[in-house]
């Protein structure tokens, strides 16, 4: 694939996010956005972790192996992301951003 001088690729392939999304919305029914991270609330050392919202912003139980299995699902397709930091994803557009600047961005 071609790049640009600014190393993006000149025909950036969205397909595999789409597809991810589509098979994580199939896999957890009502899901909205997906936050990813290395580090979860009772495990000491780096593991994929997943918090799952719906629609309206309520946090929804998902078992521990869904949770993981959605967390490395997005960890690989998106492999050159900062990962020391959260990020969530999107459903709706297939976007992933990082934590801290959704939050930022509502408070404007």
């Amino acid at each position: 694939m071609l790049a640009m001088p600014s190393g993006i690729p000149a025909c950036p392939n969205t397909g595999r996010q789409h597809r991810l999304v589509a098979q994580l919305a199939d896999m957890i029914p009502g899901a909205a956005t997906i936050r990813v991270s290395l580090t979860g609330p009772k495990e000491v050392w780096p593991h994929p972790h997943a918090i799952v919202k719906d629609q309206a912003g309520a946090t929804m139980e998902l078992g521990r192996t869904t949770a993981r299995v959605a967390a490395r699902w997005i960890l690989r397709v998106w492999p050159d992301v900062d990962w020391s930091r959260p990020h969530t994803l999107d459903l709706a557009d297939a976007t992933l951003t990082r934590s801290d600047l959704i939050a930022a961005g509502r408070g404007r």
